[in-house]
């Protein structure tokens, strides 16, 4: 897949016209049907007026190849974390809502448990043996207050996944940190929820968690991993179709020199 193509298509194309006069004759060519542009972010010729001007300083950074395939997957991790959260955020509710209704609640599913024994017996369902059962009996023991900071732990591991859902989906450096540093706190909490049951939808999260942790320390180059911070901001520069350009320009002087 093109990333920088698929972009452009849903954005527009990000042509600028530099201040610098060899520099914009550079990404500027003169066609049958008017002046066209060089897109910053996919490197095609756009015919028509730039989106923007100014110096080449002034430019706005234009992600394009590795970088843009990385915003994507970051993005793809960020709405991970939405939906996460608002799994929390519903659960956090529905504790608070019933941190007060414990006895209503108890005597309405011991009313109806014997009704569903029947077809309990004919799927060869034991609800004695439930696991469900006894967690939901488990939670009729618990206090009001219990209960509330339960919801308030809830809602705190919600804000945590939120909170990373947005650094991951601006591309912001303190969300690639803040990412890395929440999941890996609570990996070792899922690894001893695999050792109590393993499930598809656990062994998946942790492989997730694991591959999302792994693939930012090293392509992302925190906590000086690959490079570090110097190596990560020299990257974003070199892949910089203006960087490039300018490149271009300096070789021939340096050359005469």
């Amino acid at each position: 897949m093109d990333f920088s193509l698929r972009t452009c298509s849903w954005r527009g194309h990000a042509t600028y016209a530099p201040d610098e006069t060899e520099l914009a004759a550079r990404l500027h060519v003169s066609t049958p049907a008017g002046e066209a542009w060089r897109c910053l972010r996919c490197g095609d010729f756009v015919v028509g007026e730039p989106r923007h001007r100014g110096p080449a300083d002034a430019a706005p950074e234009v992600p394009r190849g590795r970088l843009l395939r990385d915003r994507f997957i970051m993005r793809l991790l960020a709405v991970e974390r939405v939906l996460r959260g608002l799994v929390f955020v519903a659960l956090a509710f529905g504790v608070y809502k019933v941190r007060n209704s414990q006895s209503q609640l108890r005597a309405a599913f011991d009313r109806e448990m014997p009704l569903i024994r029947p077809l309990a017996d004919q799927i060869g369902w034991n609800p004695d043996n439930s696991k469900i059962v006894h967690f939901i009996e488990k939670g009729w023991q618990l206090s009001p207050t219990t209960l509330t900071l339960i919801a308030v732990g809830l809602l705190a591991y919600a804000a945590i996944e939120l909170i990373e859902a947005v650094g991951l989906w601006l591309v912001q450096r303190w969300g690639e940190y803040f990412a890395v540093v929440a999941t890996a706190l609570f990996l070792p909490f899922e690894i001893y929820e695999l050792t109590e049951r393993i499930t598809v939808v656990r062994a998946g999260a942790l492989l997730i968690n694991v591959a999302a942790v792994v693939w930012l320390l090293w392509s992302k180059r925190l906590f000086g991993i690959n490079g570090g911070g110097r190596a990560y901001h020299a990257e974003h520069s070199e892949e910089s179709l203006l960087t490039v350009e300018r490149a271009a320009l300096a070789a021939p002087g340096e050359d005469g020199a």
